[in-house]
C-alpha cells in the first residue's frame, strides 16, 4: 500500500510539472512597420498551442468547404444544361402538338363539308402555315407533321387549280343566245366559228369573274368593243367582250366573283350581251361545261 501511495505522488508530481509548463507564460512580439514601437504580449504557452491548432482546424474546414462549393457549382451547371435541355425538348414537343392540333381542327373543319367544292372553297381561305423516348417522340411527331405538310400541300395544288378553273356564268339573270361552235353570224357574214357563247341580258349588268385571276388585257378593240381578258393559272384564261365600261385595268388581281365591268353593246353586236370565251394554253374550249360548273 505504500508502494501505491509512493507511484500516486510520483503521478501528481508530473501532472502538476505539465500544467505549470502548460500555464507558463511566453511573451509574443509584433513588429510593426515604419519604425513603431514593438509590441510585447504575454500569454500561457497552452494558449499559444490551442490557437495554432485552432488555426490548424480552421484552414482545414474552409478548404474542405471551399472543395465541396466548387462540387456544387459543377453539379449546378451539369443540371441547369440538364434542365434546358428538356426545355427545349418540350418546348418542340409543344410547337409539334399545337401544329397538329391546329391542322386537326382545319383537317375536321374540311372534313365536315358535304361536297369536293365546298372542301377547296373553304381551303382556298385557309392558311396552310409510339416511343417514351424524348428525342425519339420529337422525331415521331416532326415525321407526322411532314405527312400533314405533305397532305396539305396537295391540298393547296388542288385548291389553286380549282380556284384557277373558270366555274359558273359571268352574269346572273341571263340568257343563252349563241352557242359555242359553228353558227349563222348573226349580221349576216355566213357560217362562221363562234369561239364562245353570248350570254344576253340588261344593258350594266355587272360582270363577274368566273376564276381568280390578273387582268392582261382592258381596253378596246374594233369588234369586240370594250373586252376584259384574265389569266388565271394552270393555263386558263376568260375573255368578256362587248362591254359597256371596264373596272380594272391591266396588272390588278382579282378573284372570282369579283366585279371586272358591265354588261354593254360595244362592237359589233345585235344587242346588249357578253360574250363570254374559256381557252386553255390558248386553245378555245367549249365554255358550256365551265358554266354549268362541271369544267374543273
Amino acid at each position: 500500500m505504500a508502494e501505491n501511495v509512493k507511484v500516486s505522488g510520483s503521478a501528481m508530481k508530473r501532472i502538476r510539472r505539465i500544467l505549470k509548463t502548460a500555464f507558463k507564460s511566453v511573451t509574443v512580439m509584433v513588429i510593426p512597420h515604419d519604425h513603431v514601437q514593438t509590441l510585447n504580449i504575454r500569454v500561457p504557452a497552452i494558449f499559444l498551442i490551442c490557437t495554432i491548432l485552432l488555426a490548424f482546424v480552421g484552414t482545414g474546414y474552409l478548404v474542405n468547404m471551399t472543395v465541396k462549393g466548387i462540387s456544387y457549382r459543377a453539379e449546378n451547371r451539369v443540371m441547369a444544361a440538364d434542365v434546358q435541355y428538356y426545355e427545349d425538348h418540350f418546348a418542340q414537343v409543344n410547337d409539334t402538338l399545337q401544329s397538329l392540333k391546329s391542322a386537326g381542327d382545319e383537317f375536321k373543319q374540311l372534313l365536315s363539308l358535304d361536297s369536293k367544292e365546298e372542301v377547296l372553297e373553304t381551303a382556298a381561305d385557309m392558311d396552310f402555315i409510339g416511343s417514351l423516348d424524348l428525342p425519339d417522340l420529337i422525331e415521331e411527331l416532326q415525321r407526322t407533321r411532314q405527312e400533314v405538310e405533305e397532305i396539305k400541300d396537295y391540298l393547296r395544288m388542288q385548291t389553286d387549280v380549282y380556284m384557277a378553273t373558270p366555274r359558273g356564268y359571268p352574269v346572273s339573270d341571263c340568257r343563252l343566245t349563241s352557242p359555242y361552235g359553228r353558227r349563222q353570224d348573226p349580221l349576216g357574214a355566213g357560217i362562221r366559228f363562234h369561239s364562245g357563247v353570248d350570254l344576253a341580258c340588261d344593258p350594266g349588268t355587272p360582270i363577274h369573274a368566273t376564276a381568280n385571276g390578273i387582268v392582261s388585257h382592258s381596253g378596246w378593240t374594233s369588234g369586240n368593243g370594250y373586252v376584259v381578258v384574265l389569266e388565271h393559272g394552270f393555263g386558263f384564261s376568260t375573255i368578256y367582250a362587248h362591254n359597256r365600261s371596264n373596272t380594272v385595268k391591266v396588272g390588278d388581281q382579282v378573284r372570282r366573283g369579283d366585279i371586272i365591268g358591265y354588261v354593254g353593246s360595244t362592237g359589233r353586236t345585235t344587242g346588249p350581251h357578253v360574250h363570254y370565251e374559256v381557252l386553255q394554253y390558248g386553245k378555245n374550249l367549249n365554255p358550256a361545261p365551265y358554266l354549268a360548273g362541271t369544267g374543273v
